[in-house]
Order: C-alpha cells, then sequence, then structure tokens
C-alpha cells in the first residue's frame, strides 16, 4: 500500500501579502497559519477536550497511516468536547481506518494511468489536470487522494516545461484546472508564474482552481493572490470544498466575497459523509448558507470508495433518497448535481434520481 507522507511547506513569498481590507485582529499570514496547524493526535485531542483515554489510540493508529492537518481557523469552529461534532468527524483518525475493506482501494480512481507527464493528468477531452503540489491545508480523512504518491510527481523546471509543450500541442484543451493536493497552498509567486504560462497558450479560455484553502484558512485571501488572478486573461473558476454549513463563518464569507470581486466564479463541490452531512435538512442548509456566501453549489459526489476511509460510505440509494428530497424543498438553482466519478469515463457520471 502506498502511504502518503507529509508534503513540505512551499517556501513562504519573500513578498508582504497583507490581510484584506475587513479583516479581524488575527494579522498572522495564511503561511504562517498553515506552518501552526495541529498535526498530532495529542495536539488535537487536548484542543478540543476530548478524553484521551477513549480516542487517543484510535486517532493514533489512524494518524500513523495519513497523518494529522488542520489549521486554526478550522479548529475554532469545532465544538469542544463534541466526538460528533461534523467538522471533527472529518478530521479525527479512528480505528476503523485500518481495517481493509476489499471493495475500498488506494486508487480509486486509477488516475495513475492517466497521468500524461510529471504533474499533468488528462482524464477528460477539453481539460487538463495540473497537480501544483502535493501540500494540503488540511488532511480530511476520506480524501481519495490520501494514497497518492505526490512524492513521485513534484515540479522540476524541466517538467514545467513539458507541462507547456503539452498543453501547447494539445489544441482540444480548453481548460486547466489547478489541483494538488490544494493548489493554493502554493506560494503566489509561483502561481502567479503558472498563470503567466497558461495565459500564453492561445487556445486556453479558462483556468479552474479545486481548493479548500479559502474555506480553511480564509486568510489566504490576500492580496497577492488577488492581483494574479486578477491579472490572468483566463475566465477563472474556483471550486471550493464545503461538505457542512458550520465550515462557513463570517471571515470565510468576507474572503469569499473578495473572489468574487476579482471577477472569480466561486462553485461548491461536497462529499456526501455519513455522520457529517447524509441527511437532507443539512444538505439543504448548505446549499443555502453557501449562496447566501455568493458561491453555487455544483456537485455532491457519491462517494470514493478509497481505502481506510469506509466508515463514511453512504449508498446510492439514500443519496438519491436525499437529493431528491432537496428537490422538494429548494429551488432548482441550489441543488447540486449528484455525481460519482468513474475511471476511463469522459466526465462525471450522474446519479439515477428516478421519476
Amino acid at each position: 500500500m502506498i502511504q502518503r507522507t507529509p508534503a513540505r511547506i512551499e517556501a513562504r513569498d519573500t513578498s508582504t501579502c497583507p490581510e484584506p481590507i475587513n479583516a479581524k485582529t488575527d494579522h498572522r499570514d495564511w503561511q504562517q497559519i498553515l506552518s501552526q496547524s495541529v498535526t498530532t493526535p495529542e495536539q488535537l485531542l487536548e484542543r478540543l477536550g476530548l478524553s484521551p483515554e477513549a480516542w487517543y489510540k484510535g486517532a493514533l493508529s489512524g494518524h500513523r497511516l495519513f497523518p494529522i492537518r488542520v489549521p486554526e481557523p478550522y479548529l475554532a469552529r469545532i465544538q469542544p468536547g463534541n466526538p460528533d461534532d461534523p467538522l471533527l468527524r472529518q478530521v479525527l483518525p479512528v480505528a476503523r481506518e485500518s481495517e481493509a475493506h476489499p471493495d475500498f482501494v488506494t486508487d480509486p480512481l486509477q488516475e495513475d494511468g492517466a497521468i500524461q507527464t510529471t504533474g499533468l493528468i488528462r482524464k477528460y477531452t477539453s481539460r487538463a489536470l495540473l497537480m501544483v503540489t502535493g501540500q494540503c491545508a488540511i488532511n480530511c480523512r476520506y480524501c481519495f487522494r490520501r494514497h497518492f504518491p505526490y512524492g513521485d510527481h513534484k515540479l522540476s523546471q524541466n517538467d514545467r516545461q513539458q507541462v507547456v509543450e503539452s498543453l501547447m500541442s494539445s489544441p482540444e484543451i480548453n481548460e486547466v484546472i489547478l489541483s494538488g493536493g490544494d493548489p493554493l497552498a502554493a506560494n503566489d509567486r509561483l502561481l502567479s508564474q503558472w498563470s503567466s504560462l497558461l495565459d500564453s497558450i492561445p487556445h486556453l479560455r479558462r483556468l479552474r482552481i479545486h481548493s479548500r484553502l479559502p474555506v480553511v484558512i480564509p486568510q489566504r485571501v490576500c492580496n497577492n493572490l488577488l492581483d494574479w488572478l486578477s491579472r490572468s486573461r483566463l475566465q477563472k473558476v474556483l471550486v471550493i470544498h464545503v461538505n457542512h454549513p458550520a465550515e462557513i463563518d463570517q471571515r470565510t464569507r468576507e474572503a469569499l466575497r473578495q473572489l468574487s470581486a476579482a471577477g472569480v466564479t466561486l462553485l461548491n463541490q461536497s462529499v456526501i459523509l455519513r455522520g457529517v452531512n447524509d441527511d437532507s435538512a443539512t444538505l439543504c442548509e448548505l446549499s443555502e448558507t453557501l449562496f447566501e456566501a455568493g458561491v453555487m453549489p455544483y456537485y455532491l459526489h457519491a462517494f470514493d470508495p478509497v481505502s481506510g476511509a469506509h466508515h463514511f460510505h453512504v449508498s446510492d440509494d439514500k443519496a438519491i433518497q436525499l437529493v431528491n428530497n432537496m428537490l422538494k424543498t429548494l429551488p432548482g438553482f441550489l441543488v447540486p448535481k449528484l455525481v460519482r466519478e468513474l475511471p476511463g469515463q469522459p466526465s462525471k457520471t450522474p446519479l439515477n434520481l428516478g421519476s
């Protein structure tokens, strides 16, 4: 089994990255906050007032398979002393992660076979996925890439040139998706360089970024980020990842407003997770909260069968029932598409909601 090792934090920018105008009293920059994340079971349990006797053994066994990483702004939204908190469930390792299940595998989307060149994954005709970094701001226990060998796909200067040449020679590609890890865990100097390189490829029309950072560390939305985003000629789309309405606080709303003002289209994708959001009331509240924050619900992903996360699995029948309940409550534009990603398919596969 390939185990993901903690990726290094990208080198800090030497340039300043001041906070947006509406910043609150925490004046640390996002890289300081990221570097000070909780990274051990002891820290996490102590901060949340959870009994070490009840939780430490399971947390440690899961942590050894996939290390803990929880940044302070996200941690502050978790209810202390509540082991059933839906935000805590997403980051607290449990003993069940070490149980083997034959239908849950290390590479559920078979991405290893889709790698075209170092860092570049081609799964779809008109889009290419660029893995900018293996670093994440938060280690979600259900991550479908929790076993991905990021160390084998670090982009050198030569690799960067090969990526550009590959994209240049593929006129059918009109959109590049920055992914990882979390692409916004890379510093803005590097991201600005990538943005300039992609701007120079004439057949590209869109730059899409999939990131959890504006949610878990909203300080990431700083002037340097907004500057290079604003300068790009490409249409910008940011797909954030929120599974529960409690993940969105006032600081996150401010960050999302800054991004929208910079011309970035904001979408959200969620994963349906047992014990987190597997009820229609929570999913409806999530859609309403997202829309109030200027974000359109986009995808609700059926669970990817990744090894170590089977305890989050929700059946397709239940997922379909939940979405049908949402359709009875919400206007259609607030109901995300229920989809599954199947290896080798040219797009996400919608689940049939029935008649």
